[in-house]
């Protein structure tokens, strides 16, 4: 081995002694040997320091003690103290393949241009069983919206791309390797390797299991980056309102605590930093009026009659949205992207409006549709039997075969892809994940009894 290693391989521990051990040893049996590690533990409270402690003394294996410095502030110790052309986190919980720094570092030398590769992964349980298989898009053949980000741990980097982009933002305290996404998608080549080079331990106290922490972190993170490197599309917002009626009451007019669910999403909307106007599009005499009383004025809100055809429980929102697109013309007002918001979902938040036009931004889509992942089996009769669709029943995950069920109520499009398409949903379409609470949608009295203890907490 050179006075350089090729490849710099870091661990990162907090609390981890019944996996450290596994970690360690699958670094020391790659089957590359020209590598340094550096196993750094952030304030273990178990037995981690006396595991670490053996390794202590040998050739190649560097230990760091810190205290609860939390993932990101640690990657930048790794990045500051990293002697490697390339540089590879590995989590204490998960293991690596003998082959894994050979070929992800063997990617990385062929082209000098790819900043970050990554591979699939095996899915194990607490005791290293297997119980499933990611397989990400193949990069070179299918892949052209980079709106599905790498693994965090086991993407190796190079070095100096990432210096050069300033490393990790410590202000977030998880989805590190999101960070790192949205940086390399917009400054270099990225790729992978379809092949699993590491297992995933799933255990039950991993920090993905946290879902609204990460999806919360995710949204300040485009919002930071997009705010620092791009101007905002001007966006019109469009709430297409109709009379519906739930148990002989106007959902729209509904009231809890003095206001209509008709005003919360529109103070919603108001709250977003990215919505440049707002329409407020209906047929109903009595929500216009609703809307007139309480909105007219606000220089914001446009309040905007549709005809009655247009209303139709069977007939396409395009007419709408072409109609307040007109208007605002008009008038002199012209935009960048439209929005769709739905008044059915009542949890919908500012900050998810603005991450719909950050992620406009940041993949260059032409639209965006607000979604959860659904992994439940779904089955389709054959005639002869009920067939799981898309071989859900499968021990590999494919992403090719994911599927997505639009929740949320937010439907986004560049105008000049709703012009050139005379529809919303065409085009390159990106995605952004909700929590369960923004997913939840009335569309049924079932619905609305749920919902009406939910919107007093």
């Amino acid at each position: 081995m050179g006075n350089r290693p090729l490849v710099t391989v870091y661990i990162t521990n907090f609390n981890y002694e019944k996996y450290i051990q596994t970690a360690i040893e699958s670094v020391l049996a790659q089957s590359m040997k020209d590598f340094e590690l550096f196993i750094i533990d952030d304030g273990s409270t178990d037995d981690s320091k006396a595991i670490i402690e053996n390794y202590r003394g040998q050739d190649q294996i560097s230990i760091i003690y810190q205290q609860n410095k939390g993932l990101n502030i640690t990657n930048n110790v790794a990045m500051r103290a990293a002697n490697g052309q390339y540089l590879m986190r590995l989590d204490a919980d998960d293991f690596l393949e003998k082959t894994a720094l050979e070929k992800m570092s063997l990617a990385l030398e062929k082209d000098a241009r790819l900043g970050l590769v990554f591979p699939d992964y095996y899915y194990v349980d607490a005791d290293g069983n297997r119980t499933g298989l990611e397989q990400r898009h193949n990069f070179e053949k299918e892949v052209s919206l980079y709106d599905q980000p790498a693994h965090g741990a086991c993407t190796m980097i190079r070095l100096e791309f990432l210096k050069s982009l300033g490393g990790y933002n410590e202000s977030f305290t998880c989805q590190d390797g999101y960070d790192l996404w949205i940086k390399f998608i917009t400054h270099h080549k990225v790729s992978n390797i379809n092949e699993p080079l590491f297992s995933y331990r799933r255990h039950g106290q991993n920090l993905t299991t946290n879902e609204d922490k990460i999806l919360k972190t995710r949204k300040q993170i485009k919002s930071v980056f997009v705010d620092e490197n791009f101007k905002s599309p001007s966006t019109l917002g469009i709430i297409p309102v109709r009379n519906t009626f739930i148990d002989n009451i106007n959902l729209p007019l509904f009231e809890i605590e003095g206001r209509s669910l008709l005003e919360r999403k529109v103070q919603a909307c108001l709250a977003s930093n990215k919505l440049s106007h707002l329409v407020i599009s209906s047929a109903d005499e009595d929500i216009l009026r609703h809307a007139v009383e309480k909105f007219n004025g606000n220089e914001k809100i446009i309040i905007i009659e549709r005809p009655k055809a247009y209303a139709d429980k069977n007939q396409s929102l395009n007419d709408t949205i072409q109609q307040s697109i007109d208007y605002e013309e008009h008038n002199g007002r012209n935009y960048d992207a439209v929005m769709t918001i739905s008044i059915e979902f009542p949890f919908l938040e500012a900050e998810t409006i603005d991450e719909a036009i950050d992620t406009l931004t940041l993949f260059k889509s032409d639209a965006v549709l607000s979604v959860r992942p659904d992994n439940r089996l779904y089955y389709q009769h054959t005639g002869k039997t009920l067939a799981p669709i898309l071989e859900q029943e499968k021990f590999t995950k494919l992403e090719r075969e994911a599927l997505y069920k639009g929740v949320g109520g937010i439907v986004l499009s560049t105008i000049a892809n709703f012009k050139r398409n005379k529809k919303m949903t065409s085009g390159r379409i990106s995605h952004i994940v909700v929590d369960q609470k923004t997913a939840f949608g009335i569309f049924s009295k079932f619905d609305f009894e749920l919902f009406r203890p939910l919107i007093r907490n």
